[in-house]
């Protein structure tokens, strides 16, 4: 894989552009998508956002996401433009598999293949071009710095620094999180001076659901949550009965896992939600406990030190009672 640096020069002739985000993308992986999708726009080149599932609606208020495809609903127009791509642009995630089932199409293409993420372990052989940095606090900063990096700062206008924050301050806990370094603040500082109304993307982002959703929550954690105190550790197990109890839509989980980070003295947060194919665990800690390592290891996944997930192809009962075997195992780890 070659810098991303040395595609910079290129950036001067249009071509046909694809930008791919990961399956059920958030805010950061959304509004990376977007913002670069602006961007080079802006240099002349045709491109097209393809999801590879649906989205959160709390998303929909980011400028183009009303253009961006649904490769599961629209999977034959999906195809032809993924088979006319020069460039393929790849956000926030850094293997294949993790755009669900257009694995094997983006596999099989032969066109130019770009990485920009801040995942751990980056399947690099895959692409042409890309960067991988973990120290990075999200996609979105990623695409500020190529922005920047490439020599058209000047191109950077409101709605593409709305997209980029949108994904910062997600991915940053609202800089609560020990990613939100001091170029992230000198980033958010830069997009204000451009038109950035930060404000606007809080209450989009934030201040943006419906009533169900509150009571959702307050239903989870009054009932679906277990303390594990011996271990410093707070479990969530969502069963699918209460998804459909409270019209839970995509999205609306997004941001559940951090609630009991505001326990004291807790260092890990697991939660697993009973999805139609797969049980989804969301893992948050504090300290040196690695949730990277742990997801990888027991639950089929992997992310950031602090912040990971992982899936189960067992029931909500087996993966639970997994989750609780594992936690003897490495329990002196969180003690």
């Amino acid at each position: 894989m070659k810098p991303v640096q040395e595609l910079y020069p290129l950036l001067q002739q249009p071509r046909k552009v694809v930008i791919i985000p990961h399956q059920k993308p958030d805010a950061d992986a959304m509004g990376a998508s977007l913002a670069l999708k602006h961007f080079l726009t802006k240099l002349g080149h045709t491109v097209t956002v393809i999801s590879p599932t649906n989205w959160a609606g709390w998303v929909n208020w980011m400028p183009g996401a009303g253009e961006v495809i649904d490769y599961e609903k629209e999977k034959q127009k999906a195809d032809a433009v993924l088979d006319a791509a020069d460039w393929l642009f790849c956000l926030d995630f850094n293997i294949f598999h993790r755009t669900k089932t257009m694995t094997e199409k983006l596999q099989q293409l032969g066109c130019t293949k770009i990485l920009i993420d801040h995942h751990q372990e980056p399947d690099e052989p895959s692409f042409d071009y890309g960067v991988s940095d973990v120290a990075k606090s999200s996609t979105c900063e990623m695409i500020y710095d190529l922005i920047i990096g490439s020599g058209y700062a000047g191109k950077m206008d409101s709605i593409i620094s709305e997209c980029i924050y949108a994904g910062v301050v997600a991915d940053t806990g609202s800089f609560r999180f020990s990613s939100a370094h001091p170029g992230v603040h000198r980033l958010v500082a830069d997009l204000m001076t451009r038109g950035l109304e930060h404000m606007h993307v809080h209450d989009k982002l934030f201040d943006n659901f419906l009533e169900n959703r509150l009571r959702f929550v307050g239903h989870v954690l009054l009932n679906r949550m277990e303390v594990c105190y011996e271990y410093n550790t707070v479990l969530i197990a969502v069963p699918r009965s209460d998804l459909l109890k409270y019209d839970i839509k995509t999205g609306d989980t997004e941001g559940l896992v951090n609630f009991p980070q505001t326990i004291q003295g807790i260092k890990l947060v697991a939660l697993v939600i009973d999805r139609d194919e797969e049980r989804k665990w969301s893992f948050r800690s504090k300290g040196d406990f690695d949730c990277n390592i742990f997801a990888r290891k027991y639950f089929e996944g992997g992310g950031h030190f602090h912040a990971a997930g992982g899936r189960s192809s067992d029931s909500l009962e087996k993966t639970v009672h997994r989750f609780k075997e594992v936690l003897k195992e490495i329990g002196k780890l969180l003690q």
